[in-house]
């Protein structure tokens, strides 16, 4: 389980594929990777990947093929910044929104607007989560939690304020750019059982 408060941004430094097995190397900060250890979680990009191997400044995670192709890992290359978050800890402070690292679906930036003390952002609507982006809720844009300012149902509208901007790699995104988005967690389950009580006529 993570926050959405991205902690350090880190570099792909390689992905391969052989066969099934997908492996991203990604360089990341010392002291970011001073606790973290193999078989342990991280968001990257807001996607919850384990290492495999580790150094003092990078590790190497696998990829199953559904994973890599659900998220917009397909489309990334080497040279390619990351957010980066470890598991949320139990004794840790919680702040931003319940992320759980499951990509929703890849979305692309159709507008970016700067204004004095923020950049806007307005991303695409996969059909099928329209419901599940709502103005003044939380979503997750390559892991960071922010709150929708608003949402028509095709596109919805995001701002950064330029510490966020100067903290994850949302800010150096151009118009066409894929990202991963993961819907607010609770907002889901609530839409699902509330869908389910219809199709049993309650």
């Amino acid at each position: 389980m993570f926050t959405g408060l991205i902690e350090g941004m880190g570099t792909i430094k390689a992905i391969e594929r052989v066969d099934e097995t997908i492996t991203m190397q990604i360089a990341a900060p010392a002291e970011l990777l001073a606790t973290y250890q193999i078989g342990d979680s991280m968001a990257i990009d807001g996607t919850c990947l384990t290492a495999v191997q580790k150094t003092v400044n990078a590790m190497t995670v696998e990829l199953m093929p559904a994973t890599y192709e659900r998220t917009s890992f397909k489309n990334r290359k080497v040279g390619d910044q990351v957010n980066l978050e470890r598991a949320l800890a139990a004794n840790g402070r919680f702040e931003g929104h319940l992320v759980s690292g499951h990509v929703d679906f890849v979305s692309q930036l159709v507008k970016r607007q700067v204004h004095d003390n923020a950049l806007e952002l307005t991303f695409s609507i996969d059909d099928p989560y329209a419901e599940q982006i709502i103005s003044q809720g939380s979503v997750a844009i390559n892991g960071v939690s922010l709150t929708v300012m608003a949402s028509d149902g095709y596109q919805f509208t995001i701002g950064l304020i330029p510490h966020t901007q100067g903290k994850t790699n949302l800010a150096s995104l151009t118009v066409g750019d894929q990202v991963n988005i993961e819907t607010d967690l609770m907002g889901k389950y609530l839409i699902n059982h509330l869908n389910r009580r219809k199709e049993n006529g309650c």
